[in-house]
């Protein structure tokens, strides 16, 4: 049984990839996911922003007399408080990673500056990234900013970016456009070599003892695998462009539904999270059997079979879904 696939040009063992979390910072831990079979890595996010702050503080200690650096920076943590690492500590993580690993090593960046996300980008292929997923975490908050200005702001930090490295590079988004099939076509004509399809939004919380805004974490639930599911299916076959599922995929099921609408791979961090690194193991196991059961040899045979090009009714996909749903509850 042939689990290969493709995802941005890269041939992968099988369509499972570690996605951005604690336990792709580290090569030991990074090894330890390909040992319980992950095709690649997308390495922990490197954030412009602590790099600012590291630079702005090291600058202010340097010359304590000038003007303290941006009161914006304040509001990020420490790198050390949240054991975070530099740009240099983070280059050199990928160098180690490309010596050790035999997969494919992601760099994860996450800019917030046209020159911040191209000198990084450069930086990461020069350390050896096969490729580059741009995380770009916006939140439209100025009244002034419109949807136009939104979603030509990630065009032109795509261009600029793929004008600067040779490698692949994929742009993870968030589902909140208004036309998100146009915008996501957009983003393929622009040059993006793939869209990860979706990133989460971490809600704030509110304390109503301290009176305070909170901010805490809470792994995705496998439900919330559904709203990629319904977009991959849609874009399959009509955008040109590697599609890849994140945020709820715990299960060898959940990745043979992804698989199924037209994604070439499946992001996990969640599920390896709580249920450890082997537990990959055990999600190629139960892709293996459901393979063996249904009759197909190879994820590239099943790949795109349930997506809107090619079911019989795809008004599955967007009405019929809907009134499908409501209905079917008793």
């Amino acid at each position: 049984m042939n689990l290969e696939t493709k995802y941005l040009g890269l041939k992968l063992k099988n369509p499972i990839i570690a996605s951005s979390s604690p336990l792709t910072e580290k090569v030991e831990d990074m090894l330890r996911l390909e040992e319980a079979g992950a095709s690649a890595v997308v390495m922990r996010s490197l954030f412009e922003e602590q790099i600012s702050f590291e630079r702005a503080a090291l600058n202010h200690h340097l010359n304590s007399y000038a003007d303290s650096f941006a009161e914006a920076l304040s509001f990020f943590p420490e790198p050390d408080s949240y054991g975070a690492l530099d740009d240099e500590q983070y280059l050199d993580e990928v160098l180690r990673a490309k010596d050790r690993l035999s997969i494919p090593v992601i760099a994860s960046l996450n800019g917030s500056s046209s020159s911040g996300w191209t000198r990084y980008a450069r930086e990461l292929e020069q350390a050896g990234a096969d490729a580059i997923e741009l995380n770009v975490y916006h939140i439209a908050a100025d009244f002034q900013e419109d949807s136009p200005a939104v979603e030509t702001m990630y065009r032109e930090h795509l261009e600029e970016v793929k004008k600067t490295v040779a490698i692949p590079v994929a742009l993870k988004l968030h589902p909140y456009f208004s036309s998100f099939a146009s915008f996501a076509r957009s983003m393929a004509e622009a040059g993006a070599d793939g869209l990860v399809l979706f990133n989460r939004f971490y809600q704030s919380d509110f304390d109503l003892e301290k009176l305070e805004v909170t901010h805490d974490l809470k792994l995705s639930d496998p439900y919330e695998m559904r709203l990629a599911l319904r977009w991959i299916g849609i874009l399959h076959g009509r955008v040109n462009t590697s599609l890849a599922a994140t945020t709820g995929i715990y299960s060898g099921l959940d990745v043979l539904k992804v698989l199924l609408a037209g994604a070439d791979a499946a992001m996990m961090a969640s599920a390896l999270l709580k249920h450890g690194t082997t537990h990959i193991a055990a999600v190629l196991q139960e892709m293996r059997e459901w393979m063996e059961k249904k009759e197909y040899s190879s994820v590239e045979q099943l790949k795109g079979s349930l997506s809107f090009k090619s079911v019989e009714n795809p008004e599955e996909f967007i009405r019929a879904n809907y009134m499908r749903t409501l209905y079917s509850y008793r």
